[in-house]
């Protein structure tokens, strides 16, 4: 009988060893192979999410957060000097300002109150009342209450994060040129069909008269019932020239983000607060990287615990079989012949362990994933309301870029799934492979050299 045939016969010459070697094997190899796919699962996730962030930081007055605090806001020096700095590949202004329908435009709000905005007007009314000591009756200006139009400028458009929105369209007429200091607007398409304006049209605001240029869609009605004005015009209107809400810096790579905006820190001191794009990619892929560290550990123990068994079990199988051995070099077995058959038994144990690992792993993937990832998830809060066209102002607006790629990052890790590919599978079965070769040849090389001799006379 050949020393291939002889070692599969080998195999399964005791049932109940070869079954328990073989499930003891597979729970090895299949958490060896969960964790293989989870490192790089979740690798592929980090590298998403830190993409996905970006490497912008903003700048916002200090002081102030939208239409609410108080101080000076930054100015073209400032986003002058902002841009001098290295690894600053630009520099994007932001200005916001709001209209009160009837008093600074002849526009009507496409926002109705509601409950919420009737409470706001309330402590307002009260304030306002308690400061003034006007006598006008609280319900009287509720009636008469309508939504402010908020009013974004930004010096490009190509940065979503100016606008505070995620969707931008425009979807009759054309974007004005941002350096542009002519009295034109896009419009919101709430605030259009409100108003009934089209491309073209013209309203009041600011006492002058502006002209439609284009209608855009943002996809939420918040944001759809706002304006966009060039920066140098709405500047000039409002009377906030040389003015800006904020400053959105843009780096040459992530990698550099941290350290830009220390120096931005050290630039402005206290005139401004800065808010780096690098502390939100930490947060978002700290819950990940918690995973990747368990799978690598737990790989780790995986591939020590399977050789460890395919070791012990061939090391037992060998000693068992010392007579068998003496006899088949006494017929003129050589030590390579000897040590061929057994590894051939430990390689038809180990593929068949494999086989079961395998289809254990691929069912128990995503189960073990999640589980750690509820154990490894911290809980992070995001607060703020957010800016741009129809928000609370630029701070807000890139707060709210930042969470929301914190949110689908944590939504992400939440839902992560495994993608298995032939190379991982590959990689695990040739792991196998190696460790039963070098665990059943170490123990046979030993146990064949030794006489047949010393073996009939031990025996």
């Amino acid at each position: 009988m050949g020393v291939i045939s002889r070692g599969i016969k080998n195999a399964f010459r005791n049932g109940i060893r070869t079954t328990s070697i073989v499930f003891i094997l597979a729970i090895s190899i299949s958490m060896a192979l969960v964790m293989l796919m989870a490192l790089r699962t979740v690798q592929t996730k980090i590298d998403n999410v830190k993409s996905s962030i970006g490497n912008t930081i903003t700048v916002t007055p200090a002081g102030v957060r939208g239409f609410e605090g108080g101080g000076d806001l930054l100015t073209t020096a400032d986003a002058t000097t902002l841009a001098a700095l290295s690894d600053v590949s630009g520099v994007t202004k932001v200005l916001t300002d709001r209209l009160n329908p009837g008093t600074d435009t002849t526009l009507v709000s496409a926002v109705e109150p509601g409950a919420f905005g009737d409470r706001q007007q309330r402590r307002t009314s009260t304030s306002e009342s308690a400061t003034t000591q006007n006598s006008v009756n609280a319900s009287d200006q509720q009636r008469t209450f309508s939504m402010p139009i908020q009013i974004t400028a930004t010096s490009d458009f190509n940065v979503a994060s100016s606008l505070g929105v995620s969707q931008f369209d425009i979807t009759s007429g054309e974007k004005f040129d941002v350096n542009t200091t002519d009295n034109v607007a896009l419009v919101g398409t709430e605030l259009a069909t409100k108003n009934n304006l089209t491309v073209g049209s013209t309203f009041t605001a600011y006492n002058s008269t502006i002209t439609v240029s284009g209608i855009y869609d943002t996809g939420t009605k918040f944001t759809n019932a706002a304006l966009i004005m060039p920066i140098s015009t709405l500047q000039t209107l409002s009377t906030q020239t040389d003015q800006y809400n904020s400053l959105i810096v843009q780096t040459s790579s992530i990698d550099s983000v941290s350290s830009v905006a220390t120096e931005i820190k050290d630039k402005l001191a206290d005139r401004a607060d800065v808010t780096s794009q690098q502390d939100t990619s930490a947060e978002a892929v700290k819950p990940l990287e918690n995973i990747k560290t368990i799978s690598l550990y737990s790989l780790i123990g995986s591939l020590v615990a399977g050789a460890v068994i395919i070791f012990l079990t061939m090391l037992m199988i060998v000693r068992e079989r010392r007579r068998e051995i003496g006899v088949l070099k006494a017929i003129g077995s050589s030590n390579a012949g000897i040590v061929s058959m057994f590894t051939v038994e430990s390689l038809v144990l180990t593929l068949t362990s494999s086989i079961a690992g395998v289809l254990l792993g691929l069912v128990l993937s995503n189960p073990i994933l999640k589980v750690m990832v509820n154990n490894a998830e911290t809980s992070t809060a995001t607060t703020g309301s957010f800016g741009g066209p129809g928000g609370e102002g630029p701070g807000r607006a890139m707060m709210r870029f930042g969470g929301e790629a914190l949110n689908g990052a944590q939504s992400a890790v939440r839902d992560l799934h495994v993608v298995v590919g032939w190379d991982i599978l590959l990689y695990g079965l040739l792991a196998a492979v190696v460790i039963a070769i070098i665990g059943s040849a170490i123990p046979a090389f030993f146990i064949a050299k030794i006489r047949p001799a010393e073996v009939m006379r031990a025996e």
